[in-house]
């Protein structure tokens, strides 16, 4: 990985944890804010970083040049938006992975893209095992915050891409195979308004 492809991850995830800590407090509350950042960091770090790399790794397994890139205007948005709507609106768009493969046949254009939601859909899996295995979540909340906090932004970021409208990874894995892409979306859905 090259240095600036590590930088523009690097200030992405911090931009994206930041964004998402001022949406889960109470806008201006800055104690809840401290209580929400390194939940942030940490659930975005998981998502956020996990699925792009997800991606990235996918796609050089077919053989392709892919590289993390930043969206500037993205994450000012992310940033800007929660302040202007007290916390009611939030837009995450902090870059994507790009790849260069002229070769690409559509199957591995869509593995490539459901590596992404499937990666959230794992991490969402093992966080909410390892809250349902404590014994008593009561005893330390904050834990129990950390580990919800991950499971439901993985399962977030994972019901978002999936969403089959371009330039969403749904859009491409349903291209690819719908009853693929139905057999990750509907599960994922039924999972995500439950938790």
């Amino acid at each position: 990985m090259r240095n600036i492809e590590k930088k523009e991850l690097i200030i992405s995830w911090v931009t994206i944890s930041i964004a998402f800590a001022s949406v889960w407090s109470s806008i201006f509350q800055f104690d809840e804010f401290i209580h929400f950042l390194p939940i942030s960091f940490a659930a975005v770090g998981t998502g956020f970083i996990f699925h792009e790399l997800a991606h990235r790794t996918v796609a050089k397994h077919y053989g392709c040049l892919a590289e993390f890139r930043m969206w500037k205007e993205g994450l000012i948005l992310a940033l800007v938006l929660p302040i202007l709507t007290f916390g009611r609106f939030f837009f995450a768009a902090p870059g994507a992975v790009y790849i260069y493969g002229p070769h690409l046949t559509r199957k591995e254009n869509g593995m490539i893209s459901l590596a992404g939601p499937l990666t959230n859909i794992i991490v969402a899996i093992v966080f909410l095992a390892l809250l349902f295995s404590l014994p008593n979540t009561l005893m330390f909340p904050y834990v129990g915050d950390l580990l919800l906090g991950v499971a439901h932004l993985n399962l977030w970021f994972a019901f978002f891409n999936l969403i089959p409208f371009p330039p969403l990874d749904g859009s491409k894995v349903i291209s690819w195979n719908p009853i693929v892409w139905g057999l990750a979306f509907f599960p994922l859905l039924i999972l995500f308004f439950f938790i």
